[in-house]
C-alpha cells in the first residue's frame, strides 16, 4: 500500500506513505559488489585473483578435458619445440618421450593442488581449533599448546618431511599428512594470540555473564573476528606448502611417476635445460606465478577484512603513496 487512512475527528484523511529510495535500496545490495569493487581498484590483486581462478580451473577440469593425452608417447615427436604444427597440445613443445608439455603441465596442476590444497586446509581447521580453545581458557591448556607448537616448530618442515618420506614410502597422502602437522603451529600460534587478546573484550564478558556457553563464545564472537586474519595466513602458507612439494618433487622423494607434479617436471627437465628449455622453465615458471599471485592477493586481503585500513583500497592508485597514511576525510 502507499498511503494509509488516519482519523482526524469525524473527518477521516489520507496520509501518504514515504516511497523507498534510492538509498536504500543501494543499502540492501549485497556487501558482495563492495569486494570487487575493492579488488578492481588494486590491478595486481585483480591480475593474481584471475591467475588464481584460472589455476584453480584447470585443475579441475582440465583432466576431463585432456584424457590420457598426458602419459601418451611419441618417440617420433621427441623434443620438438613449442610450434602450431602440431595443433593445439604442440603449443608449449614435447619432453623426451614425446609426451606434450601443454597436457603435463595441466595434469601437474591437478597432482600440485591436490597436495598443497587439502594440506593447508588440514592444518588451518586443526590448528585454529586448537589456538582458539587454548588462547580463550589461557592457564595449562594454553601452556601445553604452546610447547607443542614449539616442539614441531623447532624441526624445519623441509627436514621432516624429507626424512619422513624417505623412511615410508612417498606418496600423494603421506606428502598431505607430513605438511599438514608441521604447519598446525603456525595457525595454532595465530588463533592463539587472537583468542588471548579478545577474550577480554567487553563484548565477550557480556556474552560470559549471560551464561553462554565456551563453545558458543568461541564459535560466534571470537572465531568471526580471528578468521579475517587465519585465511590471510593460510594464503600465504599455501605458497610455501607448494614450495616444499615442488621441492620434494625435485629431490626425488615427493610425487612419484607415472604421476606428475610441477616440481617433478622441473626435476626431469633439468638435464636437457640447454637443448628443450621449455620443460623446465615452463612448469617454474607456473609455480612463481601462482605464488606471486597468491602472496599478492595475501596481502590485497590483509587490508580488505581489516576495517580499520579498508579504507585505503577505496584510494585511487596514484594517491595510495605518502597520502594514503592518513583516512580520506582528514587529508586537505
Amino acid at each position: 500500500m502507499t498511503s494509509k487512512e488516519r482519523p482526524t475527528g469525524d473527518a477521516t484523511t489520507t496520509e501518504a506513505a514515504p516511497a523507498a529510495s534510492p538509498t536504500d535500496a543501494s543499502s540492501r545490495t549485497p556487501r558482495r559488489a563492495s569486494w570487487w569493487r575493492m579488488l578492481g581498484r588494486d590491478r595486481a590483486a585483480a591480475v593474481g585473483a584471475v591467475i588464481l581462478a584460472v589455476v584453480a580451473l584447470v585443475a579441475l577440469f582440465g583432466r576431463l578435458v585432456i584424457g590420457d593425452r598426458a602419459q601418451r608417447q611419441d618417440l617420433d615427436a621427441s623434443l620438438r619445440p613449442p610450434s602450431l604444427s602440431d595443433g593445439v597440445y604442440g603449443l608449449l613443445g614435447t619432453d623426451v618421450l614425446g609426451r606434450s608439455v601443454l597436457a603435463r603441465l595441466i595434469d601437474a596442476a591437478a597432482t600440485t593442488l591436490s597436495v598443497a590444497v587439502p594440506a593447508v586446509l588440514c592444518s588451518l581447521l586443526v590448528g585454529a581449533a586448537l589456538g582458539l580453545w587454548a588462547g580463550y581458557h589461557g592457564g595449562r591448556r594454553e601452556s601445553v599448546a604452546m610447547r607443542v607448537a614449539d616442539v614441531i616448530l623447532s624441526f624445519p618442515s623441509l627436514l621432516i618431511a624429507v626424512v619422513v618420506l624417505y623412511v615410508f614410502s612417498p606418496s600423494a597422502l603421506n606428502l598431505v599428512l607430513i605438511l599438514a602437522v608441521a604447519r598446525i603451529p603456525v595457525y595454532l600460534r595465530t588463533a592463539r594470540a587472537e583468542a588471548a587478546e579478545l577474550r577480554s573484550r567487553l563484548f565477550v564478558d557480556a556474552a560470559r555473564t549471560f551464561g553462554t556457553p565456551s563453545r558458543s563464545i568461541i564459535r560466534q564472537h571470537i572465531l568471526p573476528i580471528a578468521l579475517p586474519t587465519l585465511l590471510t595466513v593460510a594464503t600465504l602458507d599455501f605458497c610455501f606448502v607448494m614450495l616444499t612439494e615442488s621441492s620434494l618433487s625435485f629431490l626425488g622423494i615427493g610425487i612419484q611417476p607415472p604421476d606428475v607434479s610441477w616440481g617433478l617436471m622441473v626435476a626431469q627437465g633439468r638435464q636437457y635445460l640447454q637443448t628443450a628449455w621449455w620443460i623446465t622453465v615452463l612448469p617454474g615458471l607456473a609455480i612463481v606465478l601462482t605464488t606471486v599471485s597468491a602472496t599478492v592477493l595475501a596481502a590485497w586481503a590483509r587490508i580488505a577484512t581489516d576495517p580499520a585500513q579498508r579504507w585505503r583500497l577505496t584510494l585511487p592508485a596514484k594517491r595510495r603513496g605518502a597520502s594514503a597514511a592518513v583516512p580520506p576525510e582528514l587529508i586537505p
